[in-house]
């Protein structure tokens, strides 16, 4: 369990960071989740925070499980 909350953290982790480059730089246009839904359209940068927040809840779960 411990591997799979560090996996989904690093996925987040990524995401955000993409989110937060593309709105401040416009690179990395295709890589984002953020951009690509339609829920988010005007609050993309809220959005690429909320999953930077996300990832580390999720590595300090996984931080927080027993190893083994």
């Amino acid at each position: 369990m411990k591997q799979v909350l560090e996996f989904l953290g690093v996925i987040a982790l990524l995401q955000g960071g993409v989110g937060l480059v593309h709105e401040f730089t416009g690179w990395l246009r295709g890589w984002g989740l953020v951009q690509r839904l339609d829920l988010l359209d005007g609050r993309e940068i809220y959005g690429s925070v909320a999953l930077l927040v996300l990832s580390f809840a999720l590595f300090a779960a996984a931080e927080s499980q027993k190893s083994g």
